[in-house]
């Protein structure tokens, strides 16, 4: 009996191994863009007093930790880590690009920013997030966010969710 063998050519995947992820100057070029590529994603998504977008100069203050994914030079995603409060911080910027999205960069990004929190003695950390974001908001309940009430200078929002989690020391 004679066997055949069919091999079909896969689209070349990401190797999540080729990406690093580094605190940066979030006043970039390429940040720029990245952020502006995001600000526009969330317009489809959100009328505009439901958006929160933040500048790049709001993600380089003291205190402030922004982080960048790149793959041979190319940023492919941002996370950033904001202060709002003693022991208390906020993230903001979790994005990536369509890109590299599927090989688990989005998650290595939360957990960098939340290895960075606990290293600066953070015992909490809070985000909102916009609930036409279901693979967002997936990914932080799979990582332990805890539905909250608005923090910080947010309200009530019916097209927002507030999510919080404790850092174990």
């Amino acid at each position: 009996m004679l066997t055949r063998f069919v091999t079909f050519a896969r689209p070349k995947t990401m190797n999540p191994t080729d990406i690093t992820i580094a605190i940066e100057d979030a006043r970039q070029a390429d940040v720029a863009d990245l952020i502006a590529e995001a600000n526009a994603y969330l317009r489809t998504l959100y009328p505009a007093e439901s958006n929160h977008p933040v500048d790049a100069h709001a993600l380089s203050v003291p205190g402030a930790a922004f982080f960048a994914a790149r793959r041979d030079g190319t940023l492919l995603g941002s996370i950033a880590l904001r202060l709002i409060g003693p022991g208390h911080a906020e993230i903001k910027r979790l994005f990536v690009r369509e890109t590299a999205r599927g090989c688990g960069l989005g998650r290595r990004l939360l957990m960098t920013l939340e290895d960075e929190a606990q290293g600066r003695g953070l015992g909490r950390v809070s985000l909102e997030v916009g609930i036409r974001q279901p693979q967002a908001i997936q990914l932080y309940r799979s990582s332990g966010y805890q539905d909250c009430g608005p923090f910080g200078i947010y309200r009530l929002d019916p097209l927002s969710l507030f999510m919080t989690k404790r850092l174990v020391a």
